[in-house]
């Protein structure tokens, strides 16, 4: 366990520099905001304790949240995604059970599985988010639109970024 840590460190502080820096500057049309970030939350091993998830979505959320001045819309949303994980793991669960020493990733369940899981968690943390920014249902339909449109291309990279990690396994 104390070997990974390093390796999470990592993917934490990576995740977020190529949020901050390139992903939070492509707006495509003022509608499509891609938040690649929250693979990190989505790819921490199903052994993680729930209270280190919430704490985990916390600082994920605060570190985005201080580069980009959103008063803690993603820590919100990132809380409250780490808190649906638990529940959508048990939900889509493999008949045997997680296989221990594994990870939620297309590697070692499959893309279907995977966009399941995937797809109900971005959506949900995206929801979350965009409904917490306009704070008012007065726009709901734009913002709907909103939210497919960017759990869309969110799901695109982060699932573009499996395949570059499930090929560099293989390399190994």
């Amino acid at each position: 366990m104390i070997k990974v840590i390093p390796r999470y460190i990592i993917n934490f502080v990576v995740l977020v520099l190529v949020q901050v820096l390139i992903l939070n500057n492509i707006q495509l049309g003022g509608f499509i905001n891609p938040y690649v970030y929250i693979l990190f939350i989505l790819i921490l091993p199903f052994e993680t304790p729930k209270w280190l998830l919430l704490v985990l979505g916390f600082l994920l959320g605060f570190a985005i949240d201080s580069f980009t001045n959103t008063l803690g819309m993603h820590s919100s949303a990132c809380v409250f995604m780490a808190f649906l994980r638990p529940f959508v793991l048990k939900m889509i669960s493999p008949r045997d059970g997680y296989e221990s020493e594994t990870l939620p990733m297309v590697k070692f369940y499959g893309l279907g599985w995977f966009l399941r899981y995937a797809v109900i968690l971005v959506f949900t943390h995206h929801l979350f988010l965009f409904y917490a920014e306009v704070f008012r249902f007065s726009d709901f339909f734009l913002t709907f639109f909103r939210v497919i449109l960017s759990s869309i291309f969110s799901l695109l990279i982060i699932f573009i970024s499996q395949y570059f990690y499930r090929s560099s396994t293989r390399r190994k």
